[in-house]
């Protein structure tokens, strides 16, 4: 595995110790000065190695503190640890010469971001001071700002969705003092404990999108035919099924009649199907998955290959849509590629009971569905629950009158205030199904009797093909 580190709980210490800065106190006399902010706690030999292992030589003080004390996983803000956003970002061109930005677009980039993993930081802020007086000085300016929590801001990039967190004030230990006072008690330490909800963020994949280098026909040409001529040349439209003059079909795509028996020849060396998987698709033949390089594929297609431009597309497996996309060829592996789905192309819900979508996806053998027990939630089971035939059910999944629920594994559950009710039972559904999951926004469709995403599975030949650009 690759070293990544971005210093990401650092951040937010540092930011920690920003708002603890610039406080100042003052003396007797009238005079000002900043209150410094370091990193560490005052432990006895900290203080011994300041105070230069001498009694007579005190600490400088005031100054604060701050250091972590705990990190922990916050399971009551975990998600679908599965769920990628992508988002486009179109630049503004830079003169690097002059120093300034052009009215004109610059690099285009797809930025892939995967769901961070959320945590709670604790933090501890020691006050030191040496007499009470600048104490209250610090804590009147500090606590004024926590009622009782205080928003903070890691970074100022617009796409990193884990840039703003919260600090929430928990705690103030007036002092560290006993009783007895010893000889130790020169500074006087008055503790402030703070939680924040932090996340920890894995790589994100950012891709640079291609750039189409012709324009294939332009709705202001009239040299390709108007209204009133009648004339009109040939136009082969992207999402057009049906191929027009001077255009056949094969099993990769389409391709000009004025081209060669040898190229024709090399784009028939085969039959191949496509295998998606989530955003990944692979050719495949006589059942093995993988066994062609796409690039091949391009090169015997007319047009070339531009990442994220060339588009593919499928047939839905009801053959009610086509479903299409732009696609990358994988870095890494050649026989696969990335497909950054069009979602509007995907196919409609299917109305279930009233309703085209559901609230989770759990597995009723280790959930408790106490806590999301509202009227109208719905839930996909991944195994199944209760028995008819037993005597007791268990306690999570009885119904109000404390009768037992009995659902199988791919049915589709309704809580309506009193019971759980099925909406969509899995043994007796014949056609295919397609629902969305409001918690995730990700489409599923239910075909042989198993919960699939809806765009994965084997597409045959005469079902998907590429058309590259230019």
């Amino acid at each position: 595995m690759q070293h990544f580190y971005d210093g990401q709980i650092r951040r937010y210490l540092t930011q920690m110790m920003r708002i603890l800065a610039n406080f100042p106190v003052q003396d007797g006399k009238g005079v000002q000065k900043d209150v410094p902010v370091t990193y560490g706690d005052l432990t006895r030999q900290v203080a011994n190695i300041i105070r230069e292992n001498s009694e007579n030589k005190l600490p400088s003080a005031p100054r604060i503190a701050v250091y972590l004390t705990g990190l922990e996983l916050d399971k009551d803000r975990l998600t679908d640890s599965t769920y990628t956003r992508k988002t486009n970002i179109r630049e503004r061109a830079y003169d690097s010469d002059a120093g300034e930005y052009l009215n004109t677009q610059g690099k285009n980039y797809t930025v892939e971001r995967l769901i961070p993993t959320p945590y709670m930081m604790r933090v501890n802020a020691d006050i030191w001071t040496t007499n009470t007086d600048q104490k209250l000085q610090l804590l009147e300016q500090i606590l004024v700002l926590f009622n009782p929590s205080l928003e903070m801001q890691t970074t100022d990039n617009f796409i990193d969705w884990t840039s703003i967190s919260v600090v929430n004030l928990e705690n103030v230990q007036w002092s560290n003092r006993s009783v007895p006072v010893g000889v130790d008690s020169e500074i006087d330490i008055c503790t402030m404990t703070f939680s924040i909800p932090i996340y920890i963020s894995p790589p994100t994949k950012v891709r640079k999108m291609g750039v189409i280098t012709n324009i294939i026909t332009s709705m202001f040409d009239e040299t390709l035919g108007d209204i009133e001529s009648g004339v009109s040349a040939p136009i082969l439209n992207a999402y057009d099924d049906s191929p027009r003059a001077g255009i056949t079909e094969n099993e990769f795509g389409r391709k000009a009649q004025s081209d060669t028996a040898a190229e024709m020849a090399n784009v028939n060396y085969n039959t191949y199907g496509a295998f998606v998987d989530g955003n990944n698709a692979q050719l495949y033949s006589n059942g093995i998955v993988g066994n062609k390089n796409w690039r091949e594929i391009f090169e015997a297609l007319p047009g070339t290959y531009a990442a994220d431009v060339s588009r593919i597309f499928f047939t839905s497996q009801d053959n009610s849509k086509t479903i299409t996309g732009t696609f990358t060829l994988s870095p890494f592996d050649e026989t696969k590629i990335l497909i950054n789905w069009d979602t509007d192309s995907f196919p409609s819900d299917t109305v279930i009971a009233g309703r085209t979508s559901i609230d989770y996806i759990i597995d009723p053998t280790n959930y408790n569905p106490t806590a999301i027990k509202t009227a109208g939630v719905r839930l996909l089971l991944l195994n199944d629950v209760g028995n008819a035939d037993a005597t007791e059910s268990p306690v999570a999944w009885q119904n109000a009158d404390t009768s037992a629920t009995v659902a199988s594994a791919n049915d589709i559950i309704e809580w309506d205030g009193t019971k759980w009710n099925i909406v969509f039972d899995a043994n007796a559904a014949t056609d295919i199904t397609y629902i969305t999951n409001l918690n995730t926004g990700v489409q599923y469709r239910f075909n042989n009797n198993e919960w699939l995403l809806s765009i994965d599975g084997e597409y045959p030949v005469g079902t998907w093909r590429v058309e590259l650009a230019g």
